[in-house]
């Protein structure tokens, strides 16, 4: 099997959009990262870091270097299938 690159998803719990991506994540079976961005200053910054803004655009999900902002389900499953081929 091929290295599957870090994945990392950056939001709250209280984003009931990063609840559905940890949901979708959780499915694959892939190991991933959360990073709450309300309780840690230091991942807060690894996601402003993201953005040539600054802001704290969330929930984001990295694959590697690829950056998705709030993706549709069927575009993250388009971008984890391709870590398995």
């Amino acid at each position: 099997m091929k290295n599957i690159p870090k994945i990392k998803l950056y939001g709250t719990e209280s984003c009931h959009k990063t609840i559905y991506y940890k949901e979708v994540l959780s499915a694959t079976g892939f190991p991933y990262q959360f990073l709450d961005v309300e309780e840690s200053e230091e991942h807060a910054e690894e996601l402003r870091n993201l953005y040539e803004n600054r802001k704290l655009n969330f929930p984001t999900i990295t694959i590697g270097n690829k950056k998705l902002r709030n993706p549709r389900k069927d575009e993250l499953e388009n971008w984890l299938l391709k870590l398995i081929k």
